[in-house]
């Protein structure tokens, strides 16, 4: 069974494209984020955030604290809170997979020996297993504020 760690974005992200539920519940996975990315998924009041704690609430995704704090502190110099504790907690958990977007964070997690992958890879499996539609996929990120080139996507989704 894989360990699968998350920050906000992701979560975020598939919630707004009506794909987090279908991906969690598909998974034979424990999927966990740490304390900080729930504190800020819950600071806000909107569906996604709802949608988010209702996946908490019922133990599909579980929220976990963090032990290394000082190395959190760290990294929180350079980037997000939630993004540093997703590190930490990968790297306590010795997590299968980071799930994470912002580009200066991915290369601080591959740099502290993270396997990184991001909202499209998770987007690419579900389309692999033909849980969301890759021909309207591409529109419906834009229509959530989901910044990619086509391109990139072209690429990524290729068969």
């Amino acid at each position: 069974m894989q360990t699968i760690v998350f920050n906000t974005s992701p979560l975020i992200f598939l919630s707004r494209l009506g794909c987090l539920k279908n991906f969690v519940q598909s998974q034979d996975s424990h999927l966990y984020l740490p304390e900080a990315v729930a504190t800020e998924i819950q600071a806000k009041s909107d569906q996604a955030s709802f949608e988010i704690t209702q996946l908490i609430d019922s133990r599909l995704l579980q929220v976990k604290g963090i032990s290394l704090r000082g190395l959190a502190n760290y990294l929180n110099q350079r980037l997000g809170k939630g993004e540093a504790e997703a590190m930490v907690l990968g790297i306590e958990l010795q997590t299968d997979y980071l799930i994470l977007d912002d580009a200066a964070a991915r290369r601080e997690a591959l740099h502290l020996g993270l396997t990184v992958k991001g909202t499209l890879a998770i987007l690419k499996t579900m389309a692999n297993l033909a849980l969301v539609n890759k021909e309207t996929l591409y529109q419906q990120l834009l229509q959530v504020n989901f910044r990619v080139k086509r391109k990139i996507f072209d690429d990524i989704f290729r068969d």
